[in-house]
């Protein structure tokens, strides 16, 4: 397997099957060095981080800083806004300004290209925090958070209802894809994942064994699944067609009538922020099924993987 250090993590496509588990093994592994005492690990002794929101952030933003302060580094955390960026210089030069300053970057952005831009300018490793296309430092907390719980992932079934084609669900089937993962995404018409990222993670399925499928129902997308994921129907700066997304998302909402047609240990999970009431009902967030909790702090130990092993 070559190095993932000084490379960019803008997409789970990033990484082939062996260094997704490669990270993932480092991560179950942090997490249990952590717990085992050890607050601190040094491997990013004299690093700094730079860490770029253009949109509003809570899991992300604080298990980063965490993240950097448990290895040992530095981070400077600023809004896009902060920056001259704001007021008109470009992302390249941006970039390249950065790179003589910093050890690493890692960018919430509303645009994927502007992502890809900076990766392209800057000598040092970019991390998706989160774009329009991918969030895919959620999928790796996903991926470590299904195996802790089931003890496996290699043929799982993962039942995603809601929006198909939105970030979290992309990274999602990207992931699941490479790690033999089975996928049902049960969405309205109109909300179906990018053909092209399908077209990848269908390329990758065929490879490791899964499957992956688009449904029309609740009922038919979670029926005997190991695990039942949704996220909001709204995300940022989709707020001028919300009320279009919630007459048309609406059948998707997770109920406990819903999670009882998954197996008898079924897991519920969500990205968070959720929208309680809407995508999903508090009997579920809050109850027996859910997991959400310990896939959010997931969040801290793969990014603390991601940050070793490019940095």
């Amino acid at each position: 397997m070559r190095s993932l250090k000084g490379r960019d993590f803008l997409s789970i496509v990033d990484l082939t099957s062996e260094e997704l588990t490669f990270t993932l093994n480092t991560a179950y592994n942090l997490k249990q060095r952590f717990y085992g005492g050890e607050r601190i690990i040094p491997v990013l002794k004299g690093k700094t981080i730079m860490m770029i929101f253009q949109k509003p952030s809570t899991r992300t933003r604080i298990s980063f800083e965490q993240a950097i302060v448990q290895l040992g580094g530095h981070s400077i955390t600023v809004n896009w806004q902060e920056l001259q960026l704001g007021r008109g210089e470009t992302i390249a030069d941006t970039a390249r300004v950065l790179e003589r300053y910093v050890d690493g970057i890692v960018a919430r952005v509303y645009k994927h290209s502007d992502l890809e831009e900076l990766a392209r300018y800057a000598n040092i490793p970019v991390i998706n925090a989160l774009s329009d296309r991918e969030h895919p430092c959620q999928a790796v907390g996903d991926m470590l958070t299904i195996y802790e719980k089931k003890g496996r992932l290699k043929g799982v079934t993962v039942a995603y209802v809601g929006d198909g084609g939105n970030n979290v669900a992309h990274s999602l089937i990207l992931a699941a894809s490479k790690l033999g993962v089975n996928v049902r995404i049960g969405t309205a018409e109109g909300y179906d994942p990018n053909p092209e990222i399908l077209k990848i993670a269908e390329e990758e399925a065929s490879r490791s064994g899964s499957s992956i499928e688009i449904v029309r129902t609740p009922d038919e997308a979670v029926r005997g699944v190991d695990v039942v994921y949704t996220d909001v129907w709204v995300s940022m700066g989709q707020e001028a067609e919300r009320e279009k997304r919630i007459r048309d998302l609406s059948k998707f909402r997770v109920t406990p009538e819903l999670m009882k047609l998954a197996k008898k240990d079924a897991i519920f999970m969500h990205c968070l922020p959720a929208l309680r009431g809407m995508e999903v009902v508090d009997e579920v967030i809050d109850g027996v099924w859910s997991v959400v909790w310990d896939q959010a702090e997931n969040r801290l130990h793969a990014q603390k993987a991601l940050l070793a092993l490019l940095i």
